[in-house]
């Protein structure tokens, strides 16, 4: 007796079963015939930024009916490695070709520019570029050490001559994360590991064309350009004056005016016989 109602449980049970997969195969073909076929399609990973650098990390390929996969969509991620987002792309959003290319002109330095200014590159070393530890996006102050007389402690003058100066790129290092390095012969990438990147002799700065008149005039007279961190959120432009020997020796100064004093008398002696 238990052996037949066993029997016919799994009688009953197989035949559940079938109904139920037959019914689920009719509402996959009735869902397939409006929708499509199930196809791949790569979608972001991650929230992309604007002009960033696309790798495998970023991305990551799902199965969606056809109906449902966006113009231009990309089928295999291969097609968008080391290519650069066009614009914003949120996480899960589809990629398509129109929303990435690849490296060049548009996509390098001048699209970085503001309309109105100019790039311009100032060699530094470490204690001229805050131990290298400039990063693009940054903002600095531009200070430089004048001398009116070349030799003269007294003479010479330490100004800041640019506030709010916007940095462009520390080397290869470019705004958005962009590598500024590519073979263009086959739109190979140099990666470079922008995290790390402090190995520069260069920082590139924002500035209007009077402001680069202002640095080039003082490079080639010899002054030598010093770059101090702000607050990227620090506006304020304050009025600085020039700072001098007296100015740093605060109550000593007249110690050293008088040595100076008589050092010019001394030699304007000198020149008279």
């Amino acid at each position: 007796m238990n052996s037949r109602a066993f029997t016919l449980s799994l009688l009953i049970a197989g035949i559940a079963m079938f109904m139920a997969y037959s019914y689920i195969d009719s509402k996959e073909s009735e869902f397939i015939k409006i929708y499509g076929n199930p196809q791949p399609v790569v979608i972001a990973s991650t929230d992309i930024r604007e002009l960033e650098l696309i790798d495998d990390t970023k991305v990551r390929i799902v199965n969606i009916p056809k109906k449902f996969a966006m113009p231009g969509h990309i089928k295999k991620i291969e097609e968008v490695i080391n290519t650069i987002a066009t614009v914003p792309i949120k996480k899960d959003e589809q990629i398509t070709k129109p929303r990435v290319t690849q490296p060049g002109a548009r996509t390098g330095l001048a699209n970085q520019i503001s309309v109105g200014k100019r790039a311009y590159a100032v060699n530094v070393s470490a204690s001229q570029a805050v131990g290298k530890l400039l990063k693009p996006g940054d903002r600095v102050d531009v200070l430089s050490i004048i001398s009116y007389a070349p030799g003269q402690v007294d003479k010479m003058k330490v100004k800041t001559v640019l506030q709010d100066v916007y940095v462009l790129s520390t080397g290869l290092k470019v705004t958005n994360a962009l590598p500024l390095a590519y073979v263009e012969r086959n739109e190979e990438l140099r990666r470079i590991n922008l995290n790390r990147h402090t190995d520069y002799n260069t920082v590139t700065l924002e500035l209007s064309p009077h402001e680069i008149q202002k640095l080039v005039f003082l490079i080639n007279s010899g002054s030598r350009i010093h770059l101090s961190l702000r607050n990227g959120d620090d506006k304020t432009v304050e009025r600085l004056p020039a700072t001098q020997l007296y100015d740093v020796l605060g109550e000593d100064a007249g110690e050293a005016r008088n040595y100076y004093k008589r050092k010019n008398e001394s030699n304007k002696q000198r020149i008279r016989r």
